[in-house]
């Protein structure tokens, strides 16, 4: 595999949830800018004509991503109308959650116990998406996500938006623009809190973890060709996998997998 599993700080249990939520934040805003909605509206529009049930299994979620909007652009269309998701992660974002509690909307919860992404409950049943954090997986781990799916008979979207195309050695090219980056967007992340501005304009211990995280992020992406060494042996009559680029303003990778006969 051309991929390298570099560390990535908010990986580690030990990392202040506080900073982690600040990173996630700024992902938020990373998306919005580089139409990731749009992309997973259509992806996903696909998967749940494979779905059971009109559900979204978000794992990894942190901050939410892209997927609240995702999620109220899909409610719109037709037969979608009782569309559920659920957002999960390994480290609950529990100020997001406590905030999606507090609204009205039933069909849309956080799960406030941690949900390992390897092993997935039976009880959360949907379309799977991992959104920008698949390559967070070692491949033992990653191999696992995608089998787990397939034995569960439940979709799957996985959606990077890391650019692996530089040549390996190269990966750490993006550290200084990642870290003039995170000054620029910060004043568009919800909530933008004093503490973030804090540590990010005062102490810029925000823009050191970003700008580390991200380039990281570049070189532990899946290639395609990465992904079919995962797929391996995974195909079946009863199960399909599709992968593929979508163009735009960053070079974006998705995988789907799909059961048949829905």
């Amino acid at each position: 595999m051309k991929r390298i599993h570099l560390f990535e700080l908010e990986d580690f249990a030990w990392f202040p949830n506080w900073i982690r939520i600040c990173l996630t934040r700024l992902i938020v805003v990373m998306h919005k800018f580089l139409g990731s909605p749009a992309d997973l509206v259509q992806l996903l529009s696909r998967a749940l004509a494979h779905s059971e049930r009109a559900a979204i299994v978000d794992l990894c979620s942190g901050s939410g991503g892209p997927m609240l909007e995702v999620y109220r652009t899909l409610k719109q269309q037709p037969g979608l109308t009782r569309l559920m998701l659920i957002l999960t992660d390994l480290y609950p974002n529990r100020t997001l959650a406590a905030a999606i509690q507090g609204q009205a909307d039933a069909a849309l919860r956080y799960e406030t116990h941690s949900v390992d992404a390897a092993e997935v409950g039976s009880e959360l049943r949907g379309v799977r998406t991992l959104v920008c954090s698949f390559h967070h997986m070692r491949p033992g781990v990653a191999r696992r996500i995608l089998q787990d799916a397939k034995e569960q008979q439940q979709p799957i979207c996985v959606y990077e938006i890391s650019d692996n195309s530089f040549p390996i050695g190269l990966w750490w090219v993006t550290l200084p623009l990642n870290f003039l980056m995170a000054f620029f967007i910060t004043p568009f992340a919800r909530p933008v809190t004093a503490k973030q501005l804090f540590f990010t304009y005062a102490v810029p211990i925000i823009p050191l973890c970003f700008a580390w995280d991200g380039a990281v992020s570049n070189a532990r992406t899946y290639t395609l060709g990465d992904m079919a060494t995962l797929l391996e042996g995974l195909h079946s009559d009863e199960y399909t996998w599709e992968t593929g680029l979508i163009s735009g303003k960053a070079k974006k990778l998705y995988l789907l997998g799909l059961p048949k006969g829905r």
